[in-house]
């Protein structure tokens, strides 16, 4: 995915904000063996850019200066109520340096599995990105995770994973954490209404 950048000659507080009132987003590109490099952005483009799952997990060809050079996503500020990018930061890819991302998942399939088909299962998404390291070559925009094969009183787990080839995923904590969970549904017990007793239908005798 490419974007373009500008070069942004001032700083501070007030820069910034006069840069944002004409449309453009402040940034920074840091990393590799050159010097951070203050940048700024379109604002509309960026903002239409965010949306994009791949914008935040692949690496992105960066225009600058009549040059394409690679970059990751690393932050950004948002306004608190605004649609507004405050500040995105960018960090430089080096063919040789080992990358740590987080990758999106995405699940397919869960309808046909025997969980959901023949046992009528709840499937949830328990994981929905893992934290991968990879040289840059290496970086899946994201993993495809066929849910296909799930069986009733089972869940899949990272281990159950096939991973592309130069990918490692990393953990943090639980060495096989679930990634998808498959419930049973829990049959109601359906209980007879107890009869209301029988009303007393014999009147009382008035009296002469």
């Amino acid at each position: 995915m490419k974007f373009t950048a500008f070069e942004r000659s001032k700083q501070g507080t007030g820069a910034s904000r006069r840069l944002r009132n004409s449309g453009k987003t402040p940034g920074i590109v840091y990393g590799g063996s050159f010097a951070p490099q203050l940048i700024e952005l379109d604002h509309n483009a960026l903002w239409h850019a965010l949306k994009k799952e791949a914008f935040h997990a692949s690496i992105l060809d960066m225009e600058f200066n009549g040059q394409t050079s690679k970059v990751l996503l690393r932050d950004y500020q948002m306004h608190p109520f605004k649609q507004l990018v405050l500040h995105i930061d960018f960090q430089r890819v080096e063919a040789n340096t080992m990358l740590h991302m987080r990758v999106p998942l995405h699940y397919s399939g869960e309808e046909n599995s025997p969980a959901v088909k023949a046992d009528k299962c709840l499937i949830t998404h328990v994981v929905t990105e893992i934290e991968v390291a990879c040289l840059p070559a290496d970086l899946p925009e994201f993993i495809a995770v066929d849910l296909s094969g799930l069986e009733s009183g089972k869940s899949l787990h990272l281990e159950d994973l096939k991973l592309p080839n130069g990918v490692k995923a990393l953990v943090h904590g639980k060495p096989n954490p679930v990634l998808v969970s498959v419930v049973v549904p829990v049959e109601e017990e359906i209980v007879a209404p107890v009869a209301a007793p029988a009303a007393d239908t014999k009147g009382k005798k008035g009296k002469k």
